[in-house]
């Protein structure tokens, strides 16, 4: 066979097997209908009914939720509604850790009260035998210890995410003043922070930027961040934001200044630390080194002034 009858017939069977490949590709890149591959999805799945959906909670989820809510629907009704509104304000302070509302809260604080007065009542009754009646007495006194135990958690939760928001509010304020000075928009400004940090105080702006994108006035939702905080810092920084945007402030000039006396504060902070610093080491100085100091300095001493007294001049010579 001569070069030019060749020539045609290679050309015609690589076309032939491009033709098939293309085919082939294109018969499997096609997919499925979608309404048709979520009904196969969903007859593959197996059905699941409401006993066993609620075994894959958590085993807490499941035990101590509910029995908290039968007994903070018992405790609720000793409660005043000042009571309530406080324990809610102090959530909302604390950040609501474990997205507790008030009636988990009740319940936790009743079943606080019950396991320190079981436990009250053993120990003093069995273990150092004080007898049944002192001991069901001292049960009563765990229940109020039990009962209270949980404000101290939940007020050393606040006090640490209000240091923790006046940590990262110069941080913050710096990022939001070069955003702007970039020029973002003060709502995109406040977006970038959100999107470069984390923490307490950045929750809270995205929590404001939220409210914001569903309608609510950007003072007003600037403004409710104020009382779940309750940072000095930061409401007084929020006060200026909306000063300036009720007056038609530039907010770069505001954000500038607000920077600044942050600065300032965080210095001066940082100073009042450093003088209360030698007071805070003069109790374990006291407490725990002098006392080994005197042992090392004056043990030899007393232990020659023992060998001389019990001598052949001392008492027992």
């Amino acid at each position: 066979m001569d070069t030019a009858t060749l020539v045609p017939i290679l050309v015609a069977g690589a076309a032939a097997l491009a033709i098939l490949f293309i085919a082939i590709g294109v018969a499997g890149s096609s997919s499925a209908d979608p309404v048709q591959a979520r009904l196969t999805q969903l007859g593959t799945m197996q059905a699941k009914n409401l006993e066993e959906l609620e075994l894959q909670a958590p085993f807490l989820e499941r035990t101590l939720r509910p029995l908290a809510g039968r007994l903070s629907a018992t405790t609720t009704r000793f409660t005043s509604s000042s009571f309530t509104a406080q324990t809610e304000k102090n959530l909302a302070l604390a950040g609501n850790p474990g997205g507790l509302r008030v009636a988990d809260w009740m319940g936790i604080k009743a079943i606080s009260a019950i396991v320190f007065a079981i436990l009250f009542f053993l120990l003093f009754t069995f273990a150092l035998n004080t007898g049944i009646v002192l001991g069901v007495a001292l049960g009563a006194v765990g229940v109020v210890v039990g009962y209270i135990a949980p404000e101290f958690w939940l007020s050393r939760r606040r006090r640490a995410r209000q240091h923790a928001i006046v940590m990262q509010l110069p941080d913050a304020l710096d990022l939001l003043t070069i955003s702007v000075r970039a020029g973002l928009g003060f709502d995109a400004a406040l977006g970038k922070v959100v999107e470069k940090m984390e923490g307490p105080l950045v929750d809270e702006f995205r929590r404001a930027l939220a409210e914001v994108r569903v309608g609510k006035a950007r003072r007003d939702a600037l403004r409710d961040i104020i009382p779940r905080t309750e940072v000095p810092a930061l409401t007084n920084f929020i006060g200026a934001i909306i000063q300036a945007e009720q007056l038609g402030v530039a907010i770069s000039k505001v954000l500038q200044v607000q920077s600044e006396q942050l600065r300032i504060e965080r210095r001066q902070r940082a100073e009042e630390m450093a003088a209360k610093a030698p007071i805070k080491m003069l109790f374990p100085l006291v407490g725990c080194i002098f006392p080994s100091l005197f042992i090392v300095i004056l043990g030899p001493a007393i232990i020659l002034i023992i060998k001389n007294l019990a001598g052949p001049g001392g008492p027992g010579g």
